[in-house]
């Protein structure tokens, strides 16, 4: 198959083509610092008080710029980079095959996300039991820090990523070879850059240092909470249950790392800026926002609101995982709940009942849940702290548009008689 055949040019854009790619690639780190600033006890609350004159003059102080910067932090996220490329490559896992490629190959990835992810656990309580909530405090003292770091190291993927896919013999993304730089620099022109055998960047990227640094952070946000009011047994019930809720999420996308090979991040997307800032800078430093912010605003719940909001979380996980399951059985030839499925002329089956009979992406409404959940521990105080479920739910709606449209193009009229038997995109009955 000749180059030009197998990598088709990109005709359609997303994101509102190269201007909205721009704007992202800028809006991504400013609202990621915007978060911090504007909901931080350094700068006086959540929100601090508005004053426009107080943004202009530290913007323009050099003093604040270079506070962006913490050679510390740098180093520390550095050798947490390396600590998960080399938990990699020496923890024994498995090897599961991906889907299959255009050039008719399937990728080989060896799977132990879980297994590194107890190696740090048990490095940082180990720490933390032997010399006390105190010396894991460090990432919310250097929060800042960590996020420059994080962003360096996001540019720097993503420049090496862009300028690698020009090679000869590249497998390019379909949707990431416009030829616009700025549009192919922010989707990701190639679908698996810096794939060496087992290895792939793309997969490394999407559940290691980010997911897992996510919950490290939790943590050393309750060792910060710990030292201020005397010990464990006085960290505020609201941010036990943020600690746990984000740690189940964490441990239950690690401990089924395989279903990742199905998502449109893995099959479809190239890595370019979009999922490597995502990845390593917006989900560890932005996803914490709620344990972060009960920091400095304790939150005493009660019994019975902490037991209303664990119901709210576990009716989302109950959805999330449970539709997940009826999906990769039977994606893997499995049926044991006798689902109802819709055969298109191409062959292809699609689920019809069960959680997927109610709507087209039960899973994300199990998401959906989770995140209230995470946000319902803060109060009403403040909507900054509701910021997650709100991106969240564009997020998931942007995807679920994404996927209809990809859905459309597969199966032609058959996807029409499919939406009539699935009506609901998202909510049953709702949405």
């Amino acid at each position: 198959m000749s180059a030009s055949a197998l990598n088709p040019r990109t005709t359609t854009y997303e994101f509102l083509g190269p201007p909205g790619a721009f704007l992202i690639s800028l809006g991504v780190p400013i609202c990621t610092y915007a978060l911090y600033f504007g909901c931080s006890e350094q700068t006086g609350g959540c929100p601090p008080p508005l004053a426009v004159s107080r943004i202009s003059a530290a913007l323009s102080d050099p003093a604040w710029w270079k506070g962006l910067w913490d050679t510390q932090a740098a180093l520390m996220y550095l050798a947490w980079y390396t600590f998960c490329v080399v938990a990699w490559a020496i923890l024994p896992g498995d090897h599961v095959q991906g889907t299959t490629l255009r050039t008719g190959v399937k990728k080989t990835y060896k799977i132990n996300a879980f297994s590194t992810f107890l190696l740090a656990l048990g490095l940082t309580v180990g720490t933390i039991t032997r010399y006390g909530p105190q010396s894991f405090t460090f990432l919310y003292e250097k929060f800042v820090g960590f996020i420059t770091a994080s962003l360096i190291m996001s540019i720097v993927q993503a420049v090496a990523c862009y300028a690698s896919s020009f090679r000869p013999g590249a497998l390019l993304a379909l949707g990431g070879n416009s030829g616009n730089p700025i549009y192919d620099f922010y989707i990701g022109r190639e679908l698996n850059p810096f794939s060496f055998g087992a290895f792939d960047l793309k997969t490394f990227n999407e559940l290691r240092p980010g997911l897992i640094l996510w919950f490290l952070t939790d943590i050393s946000m309750v060792c910060e909470q710990a030292t201020r009011r005397g010990g464990f047994s006085q960290v505020t019930d609201s941010l036990w249950l943020v600690l746990f809720f984000q740690g189940l999420y964490v441990s239950d996308a690690l401990y089924n790392e395989p279903g990742i090979f199905t998502q449109m991040d893995i099959t479809t997307d190239g890595f370019g800026f979009m999922l490597s800032v995502g990845d390593l800078c917006w989900l560890p430093f932005v996803y914490c926002l709620q344990a972060r912010y009960l920091v400095f605003t304790p939150i005493e719940l009660g019994v019975v609101p902490s037991a209303l909001i664990v119901l709210c979380n576990f009716a989302g996980y109950y959805i999330f995982r449970t539709a997940n399951g009826e999906k990769n059985d039977f994606r893997n030839g499995k049926n044991p709940k006798n689902l109802e499925f819709f055969t298109t002329e191409s062959g292809s089956k699609l689920l019809t009942s069960g959680w997927w009979g109610l709507s087209r992406h039960p899973n994300y409404f199990g998401d959906l849940l989770m995140a209230l959940a995470w946000s319902l521990p803060t109060g009403y105080t403040t909507p900054i702290t509701y910021f997650y479920i709100t991106y969240f739910t564009v997020l998931l709606i942007h995807r679920q548009r994404r996927d209809d449209e990809m859905c459309e193009k597969k199966y032609g009229k058959d996807w029409k008689k499919y939406q009539k038997l699935v009506p609901y995109r998202i909510i049953p009955y709702v949405y």
